[in-house]
């Protein structure tokens, strides 16, 4: 009779999560950086969720976020994995590659000086 020691973590007890690997949080907290600085921003959220990683970012803490930064690897071979959601739901931009996914957050950036 062979005695197996306990899994800790048994095979059908955990969910797999969504998360962003550091490569892309990389790409994302200098944006919000230069948001913070420029007053644009103050606070985000990262909610890493069964089918999706959500980095959210709000103008006040109490308040819904102003844009939603998404992962969601499903989408990965049909309109990419990425996608920024503005405010009110819309998915402003959605694509493969997440720095040109993020430049419409940029484009609020520049801003005309009189």
């Amino acid at each position: 009779m062979t005695i197996l020691p306990p899994e800790p973590f048994p095979q059908g007890a955990t969910s797999a999560q969504v998360a962003f690997h550091r490569s892309e949080l990389a790409v994302i907290m200098p944006l919000y950086g230069r948001m913070v600085a420029a007053g644009e921003w103050r606070d985000y959220g990262i909610s890493c969720l069964r089918d999706a990683a959500v980095f959210s970012v709000f103008r006040r803490t109490a308040e819904h976020p102003l844009y939603r930064i998404e992962k969601r690897p499903k989408l990965r071979n049909k309109q990419g994995q990425y996608a920024v959601v503005g405010m009110d739901g819309q998915i402003l931009k959605r694509g493969h590659d997440l720095k040109s996914v993020l430049r419409v957050l940029e484009r609020k950036l520049i801003r005309a000086v009189d």
